[in-house]
C-alpha cells in the first residue's frame, strides 16, 4: 500500500486522508498560504531594475455606477472661486403678471436689494406691470437700493438659451445706466 501512495496518481484512500486533516485556524488571514520572504535574497537593491520588478503598480480602472453615485465627481477650481470673485448676482424674473428682480450676496445668500412691481407703491402708479416702462423703473430702483447697500458692482448669469434682449436688455441698461458695473 506504501508502494501506491508514493506514485504520482492520488486514489480514493489518499483523498480521503487529505479531507480529514481540518485546518488549526479558522480566521480569515489563515486562508492565505504562508510565503517566506527573506531579505538576503536581494543582493545589490540598488540596481534601479531590481526595484521596477518589486514596485507593484494597479492598474486604472472605471468606477461603477454604484461608487459614482455615492462620491459624485469633485467641482472644478472656477465652480469653487467663481462665487467668491463675483459675490453679488443678479436674478430677474419675468412672469405674465409682474416683473421681479432682486441682487443676492452668493457666498451666504443674503438679498442685498429686491424690486417688483408687484409692490404696492409701484402697482398702483405704474399703467402697465410688464412692459418697457416697468422694466426701467425696476431697473432704477435695483440700481439706487444696490448702491444704498454698498453693491457698486454686480454680475449676471443668463439662464440656458436666455438671449440678452428685449425686457432683460432694458432691465440691464438701466442698472448700467445709474452706476452699476457689471463684471
Amino acid at each position: 500500500m506504501a508502494s501506491i501512495s508514493s506514485s504520482p496518481f492520488l486514489f480514493s484512500t489518499d483523498l480521503f486522508q487529505s479531507r480529514s486533516l481540518k485546518p488549526t485556524s479558522l480566521s480569515w488571514s489563515s486562508s492565505f498560504p504562508n510565503i517566506n520572504i527573506s531579505t538576503n535574497s536581494i543582493t545589490n537593491p540598488s540596481l534601479p531594475s531590481l526595484n521596477k520588478c518589486l514596485v507593484v503598480q494597479a492598474a486604472w480602472t472605471r468606477r461603477s455606477r454604484s461608487e459614482a453615485a455615492k462620491r459624485p465627481s469633485r467641482k472644478s477650481w472656477k465652480q469653487k472661486t467663481d462665487m467668491y470673485m463675483r459675490p453679488f448676482l443678479l436674478n430677474v424674473f419675468f412672469s405674465k403678471r409682474f416683473i421681479h428682480a432682486k441682487v443676492m450676496h452668493r457666498p451666504t445668500s443674503k438679498v442685498i436689494s429686491v424690486a417688483t412691481t408687484n409692490s404696492k407703491d409701484l402697482r398702483n402708479t405704474l399703467s402697465s406691470l410688464t412692459d418697457h416702462n416697468a422694466c426701467r423703473v425696476i431697473g432704477k430702483l435695483i440700481a439706487e437700493r444696490s448702491m444704498e447697500a454698498d453693491v457698486f458692482a454686480m454680475s449676471y448669469e443668463p439662464r440656458k438659451d436666455e438671449r440678452i434682449e428685449g425686457k432683460l436688455g432694458i432691465v440691464l441698461d438701466t442698472i448700467k445706466e445709474n452706476g452699476i458695473i457689471f463684471v
